[in-house]
């Protein structure tokens, strides 16, 4: 980055360079650009170019959430100053800093503007979601605004996976999740189970913090990991503040602060931008049940005669709808009256279709072709004659043996000194 690119990032993080610098703005990124015709590029995380109608097909959207067509002017984004936005800002009770600049803005108009949609849906859907994320971030003892983290991380999709893997509400790459307790195989991926990745996030961020002491530097190490930031903080000369290494970021983490601070402002303030939330109706109360054997959720829907998209919607992480519980026992998360029904009827659900749903066999009979058959038995019948010992098996005879491999009963007797007929079966006997 040239020396000109990082005076016109920091002027413009300042806020005070609105005269100097341009902002343009396309579907994946923001550009920054002075007269000189210097430019930096910021990336929008993934989240934030999430079409909203894909949102709209999730078994809780399409079960549970209904638009609010009562609100006014929900087309008409109201136009505010800047001191407008700053004083907001500053007024929204968070441990965290909510720091204003041009980049700041940018995003909010992008939530206020284009994503208005998928902000009333993430605003309805958060009712099933922000009681979870608090109730583990409490546990960790971190802010709760950090409860808007999977808000730019996924757009509340618990199926969402990045480009590179990242995966459930709270975006874990595999390594980190496995660090902090996710299972992760073919069968089952706990990083789309709501409870378990919210804890295993929460215990992540307080982790951070205790590397960088900043929480600006702690979402930042969350996007683009420990070590770029370790590496950012180093190219500026020990710097510990993100906007003063916000130039030696990865495009994306130049955009991922800004975006938080986004997202906390739209989810405070939608009623001044004329944002209706979706109604919400929320879902009846759950259970688990444990089990210790394969089951498909398809069984449990047809014997129980359930919506199978409702028991996959509840149990994300079981990502081919096979809950293995053979492996070891496992929970599956229902309704409570299903859960009593699943008890009584589990013999028949087991039993269920087991050849389509639990296609996998236990043993497998190996079938020899006929003639290979043949083959086989001459190819042994050859070996044997030329062996010089043989071991009895049960029920053979002096004479048979003698047979097999064409010699006599007398020459056995005399190689192996034996006075009669008896012989021990798994006994050595010398034939040549």
């Amino acid at each position: 980055m040239t020396y000109k690119r990082l005076i016109i990032a920091a002027m413009l993080l300042t806020g005070v360079c609105s005269m100097q610098a341009q902002i343009s703005v396309d579907d994946d990124e923001v550009v920054i650009s002075n007269s000189q015709g210097d430019e930096e590029e910021i990336e929008f995380p993934e989240a934030m170019n999430e079409d909203v109608d894909s949102l709209l097909k999730l078994y809780h959207a399409k079960t549970y959430l209904i638009a609010n067509d009562d609100c006014e002017m929900s087309g008409v984004n109201p136009v505010y100053s800047r001191e407008v936005y700053i004083d907001r800002l500053k007024r929204m009770p968070t441990v965290m800093e909510m720091a204003y600049n041009d980049v700041v803005q940018t995003f909010i108009d992008r939530y206020t503007g284009r994503l208005r949609r998928t902000v009333s849906l993430m605003l309805g859907a958060a009712n099933f979601y922000m009681p979870i994320f608090e109730e583990a971030l409490e546990v960790y003892q971190v802010p709760l605004e950090l409860k808007y983290l999977p808000i730019i991380e996924s757009a509340l999709n618990p199926n969402a996976v990045s480009r590179v893997g990242a995966t459930g509400l709270w975006q874990f790459m595999l390594s980190t999740g496995r660090d902090y307790g996710l299972e992760v195989n073919s069968l089952v991926d706990e990083r789309r189970d709501v409870l378990r990745s919210s804890y295993a996030a929460a215990h992540y961020l307080s982790d951070l913090y205790k590397i960088f002491g900043d929480w600006n530097l702690v979402i930042a190490a969350y996007n683009c990991g420990p070590a770029n930031i370790n590496k950012a903080i180093h190219r500026a000369g020990g710097e510990k503040d993100y906007w003063k290494i916000y130039p030696y970021l990865p495009k994306e983490t130049r955009g991922y602060v800004p975006a938080f601070i986004a997202a906390n402002y739209v989810m405070t303030y939608y009623c001044e931008h004329n944002i209706c939330p979706m109604r919400c109706e929320l879902p009846l109360k759950t259970d688990t049940v444990m089990v210790n054997r394969n089951v498909n959720l398809g069984q449990i829907a047809a014997v129980l005669n359930l919506d199978v998209d409702m028991l996959r919607d509840l149990n994300p992480s079981y990502r081919r709808s096979v809950v293995p519980g053979d492996t070891k026992p496992l929970p599956i998360r229902m309704h409570p009256d299903d859960i009593v029904r699943f008890i009584d009827q589990q013999d028949s659900i087991y039993n269920y279709n087991t050849a389509t749903m639990l296609p996998k066999r236990d043993v497998v009979p190996v079938e020899v072709p006929i003639a290979s058959s043949r083959n086989s038995k001459a190819r042994s019948r050859s070996k044997s004659r030329g062996a010089s010992s043989v071991t009895v098996r049960r029920g053979d005879t002096l004479g048979a043996i003698a047979k097999r491999n064409g010699t006599t009963v007398a020459k056995i007797r005399q190689l192996n000194g034996i006075k009669g007929n008896n012989i021990q079966a798994g006994k050595k006997l010398r034939v040549k």
